[in-house]
């Protein structure tokens, strides 16, 4: 039987490789399309093209606010398409050939409508007993995606970095999430699938936290700082119901 979290008044959820990949970094799921499609570049090259694209999101308003998940991700493959062919790593007759960004957007789009099977029910049965407060790293569009993924209602307020004006692993962004939450922080489970960016600042505010530990790019992770450790979302609710 397992060890029950006590005094939980209120969840704040990372969305990005928690809720909609269930614990799965997303360089990982993008490389696993790059395979599927027999994208000809070196999962390192592919990398580099990973980390600038984010990098570009991160610094360029490229996504609209009324953008859905399916355009997100159209902009992100064809940036990091295109980055591979000026670095020479892709030809582009080749690239526009087989249309690879769209055929990986188009996969990935559906890779997490699946997952959402088993993850969107844990925030719907959640939802009816905490209150729930989504913190997200996002481009400014967060609000449309939960809207086309049938997320919206299982949250009280959702806190973005693009429109809050901090970003992870800054804990201030905790912060904002424990306030609009509105009950003390050792009261408040955080949840996500970063060690640095959910389990190190939402601890260093006093949320309990549950890492959601998968497929990641995380490195140098001291297992006993969060307070739980899962493998696949729906296992929360065996220590909260």
């Amino acid at each position: 039987m397992s060890e029950k979290l006590i005094d939980i008044q209120g969840i704040i959820f990372d969305y990005g490789g928690t809720i909609d990949t269930n614990g799965r970094h997303w360089a990982e799921v993008l490389w696993e399309k790059y395979k599927t499609f027999d994208v000809p570049v070196s999962k390192p090259e592919f990398r580099e093209a990973y980390v600038y694209g984010e990098r570009t999101l991160a610094h360029k308003q490229l996504i609209k606010p009324e953008y859905g998940f399916h355009e997100v991700l159209s902009v992100k493959t064809r940036i990091q398409v295109d980055y591979l062919i000026d670095k020479g790593v892709l030809s582009r007759t080749k690239a526009d050939k087989y249309d690879y960004a769209t055929r990986i957007a188009d996969s990935c789009y559906r890779y997490v409508w699946d997952v959402l099977q088993r993850t969107r029910p844990v925030l719907q049965t959640l939802s009816k007993r905490y209150k729930l407060v989504l913190v997200s790293n996002f481009y400014g569009n967060i609000q449309a995606v939960l809207k086309d993924f049938g997320l919206s209602e299982s949250f009280s307020a959702i806190i973005e970095s693009s429109v809050v004006g901090v970003r992870k692993p800054d804990p201030a962004i905790y912060q904002l999430g424990i306030d609009a939450m509105g009950f003390p922080a050792d009261k408040v489970l955080a949840v996500g699938d970063s060690y640095p960016k959910d389990v190190v600042p939402a601890k260093h505010i006093g949320c309990r936290v549950a890492w959601l530990k998968g497929e990641s790019w995380d490195e140098d992770a001291n297992e006993s700082l969060p307070d739980l450790i899962i493998t696949d979302l729906p296992e929360l609710l065996t220590y909260l119901l």
